[in-house]
C-alpha cells in the first residue's frame, strides 16, 4: 500500500494517508540505515513535523557523506532542500536543488537529476516563480522519459507542468 494517495493539483504536494504515515514512522523509528533515515525524514515532513524533519535531514546528509555513495548524498540533499522549501526558505532550497540537479546531470544519473529538477520546480512554484517552475518541471519530465520512468511518474510530472501553466500570464496578441 502506497502512503501517497495522489498530488494536490494546486499545491503540488503529496496527498498522504496520515494514519498510515504515523504507523510507518513508528514501525521504522529504531532503524538506523540510511534508507530508513531518509524515509523517516520524508514521513516527518509530510506529517508537518518540520523541525524534527530538518534535524533528521541534517543527520541523513552527514550519514550519507560518511558511509553512502555520491548518489546517496544527492538524494539526502534533495530531501533536505524540500524541507527548507516547506519552511519557506525558497532561496536556500533553490540553490541546493539547482546544485544537486546539475551534479546529477553531469554524472548522467538521470533519475536523480529528474528528482532534483522536479523538486526545483515545486520549490519555484511555491515561491511564485511559475516560469522557472515550468522549465524545471519540463526538464524533469524529459529526464524521466529518457530514463524509462513508468507512466505514473510521467503523469505526475505532466500534472505539475499543467499547474504551472495555469499560472502563466496570458500572452498579448497584437
Amino acid at each position: 500500500m502506497s502512503l501517497i494517495q495522489g498530488y494536490d493539483r494546486e499545491t503540488l504536494r503529496e496527498l498522504v494517508d496520515l494514519d498510515a504515515c504515523d504507523e510507518r514512522l513508528a514501525e521504522i523509528e529504531a532503524q538506523r540505515s540510511l534508507p530508513a533515515l531518509l524515509e523517516r525524514v520524508w514521513l516527518l515532513k509530510v506529517l508537518g513535523r518540520l523541525d524534527e524533519s530538518l534535524a533528521l535531514a541534517d543527520e541523513a546528509v552527514r550519514q550519507a557523506r560518511m558511509a553512502g555513495t555520491r548518489k546517496d548524498v544527492l538524494r539526502a540533499r534533495v530531501l533536505h532542500a524540500t524541507i527548507l522549501q516547506y519552511r519557506g526558505a525558497f532561496a536556500a532550497a533553490e540553490q541546493e536543488l539547482a546544485t544537486c540537479a546539475a551534479e546529477a546531470e553531469g554524472h548522467r544519473w538521470l533519475s536523480i537529476a529528474a528528482f532534483a529538477h522536479q523538486h526545483h520546480g515545486k520549490n519555484a512554484y511555491d515561491a511564485g516563480d511559475y516560469d522557472t517552475a515550468r522549465e524545471s518541471l519540463k526538464r524533469s519530465l524529459f529526464l524521466r522519459r529518457e530514463s524509462g520512468a513508468d507512466d505514473s511518474e510521467l503523469e505526475t510530472a505532466l500534472l505539475a507542468i499543467e499547474a504551472a501553466e495555469r499560472h502563466r500570464p496570458a500572452q498579448l496578441v497584437g
